[in-house]
């Protein structure tokens, strides 16, 4: 849709006034041009302020689509890939980098920053990264990028994009290793689970309904232990899990629920689990009953339950703030996370049959036409 079309709908929808439409088309070609028009998920030929066009017209009545518009304006976070590419830039420097000369000066008894100013300490660096792998915990880890921004730093052979594969590429990686660094005996010491984005940390880690300790960190437990056996990674070695983003919640609970399984299930367990996070997002930024009375009324007035699938129901509660009722106003380049409040992701089938988008614009560029009489940009200029 032409963003002059776009505007006359939206403008139109809402029922601002001359001032008020000027004042907000102001702010919506600043945000889109800026942020909003680089979201991934849009449909061929649409952007941000057609997409929000065609959310804010399931409302029907006037006083709903002010509340979710200024939900939009006021409490909707976007994260680009801007900011996401600056997140994986400092992955390395400021985690990867750290941890590994901390190591390194912690096992020789020398303090942290003698590590570069000693030839043996640099040589025993250059060595201990090359026995760390990096596994993508999902697609969104970004490993590519990683390399690219890293390069001559990380090899190929270092990275898996996921942290389930099978026995042949576990010897694979570890006959690179060996041959590299011209060890028989060469080991993994330090394995990195990368991921873009953690809500609850519930899909990483949690108890079954039987009280059993579940997810993706107890199933790489399993996968990995066969390789402390065979000889692939050390008995010692370290386990780092980072994420590039993560809810205050999920920074909060993460290193906690771990511990408890750690103190559960004893020996059979990692025998160093640390967690990092690029950037937390702020405590106050969740949609909570108390503070955002308004829109969360809309919420409860919109949703359908339809939309509490087995991955849903995971998490707990209803479903209306998101997964885990995490509650985040947050949409990531590339998607909106199932944390986030459902009204801004959730699709399901309705009971009545509203005017789908193309009738509604249809139906305005016919008011539009019958209204030729002061063009467009004399109205809003």
């Amino acid at each position: 849709m032409k963003q002059e079309l776009a505007r006359r709908c939206l403008s139109q929808l809402m029922g601002w006034d001359a001032p008020r439409a000027r004042s907000e088309f102001a702010w919506l070609d600043l945000i889109s041009r800026l942020k909003y028009d680089s979201y991934r998920g849009y449909f061929a030929g649409a952007r941000f302020v057609e997409s929000l066009l065609d959310w804010l017209q399931q409302f029907e009545e006037a006083s709903e689509r002010e509340v979710a518009y200024k939900f939009v304006r006021e409490r909707l976070v976007f994260v680009g890939s801007s900011e996401l590419q600056h997140l994986v830039e400092l992955f390395y420097p400021e985690t990867v980098s750290e941890l590994l000369a901390r190591a390194i000066t912690k096992q020789e008894g020398v303090a942290d920053y003698l590590i570069w100013s000693r030839e043996d300490l640099k040589a025993q660096y250059q060595q201990l990264l090359r026995q760390t792998l990096f596994l993508g915990i999902s697609d969104g880890a970004r490993l590519d990028t990683l390399r690219r921004v890293n390069v001559g730093i990380i090899r190929n052979e270092q990275v898996v994009p996921t942290i389930e594969f099978d026995d042949a590429r576990w010897a694979s990686l570890t006959k690179d290793l060996r041959k590299s660094l011209g060890k028989d005996d060469a080991k993994f010491r330090f394995i990195f689970l990368v991921d873009d984005f953690t809500g609850s940390g519930l899909t990483f880690l949690r108890r079954d309904d039987s009280g059993e300790w579940t997810g993706k960190l107890v199933r790489f437990w399993d996968s990995v232990k066969k390789r402390i056996k065979d000889g692939s990674v050390a008995e010692d070695f370290q386990l780092v899990v980072h994420h590039y983003l993560a809810s205050a919640d999920a920074e909060n609970k993460i290193p906690k629920r771990e511990k408890e399984a750690a103190k559960e299930r004893g020996a059979d367990w990692y025998p160093s689990v640390t967690y990092r996070f690029g950037a937390t997002l702020p405590e106050s930024l969740p949609v909570t009953r108390e503070g955002d009375v308004d829109f969360v009324k809309l919420v409860d007035r919109h949703y359908n339950p339809s939309i509490m699938t087995a991955s849903m129901k995971v998490g707990g509660g209803d479903g209306k703030l998101g997964f885990a009722n995490c509650g985040l106003p947050l949409v990531l380049e590339h998607n909106a996370p199932n944390n986030t409040v459902s009204l801004v992701w959730a699709e399901a089938e309705k009971t009545d049959e509203p005017i789908d988008s193309t009738q509604f614009q249809n139906r305005v560029r016919q008011h539009l036409e019958e209204d030729r009489d002061v063009g467009f940009e004399e109205r809003w200029q």
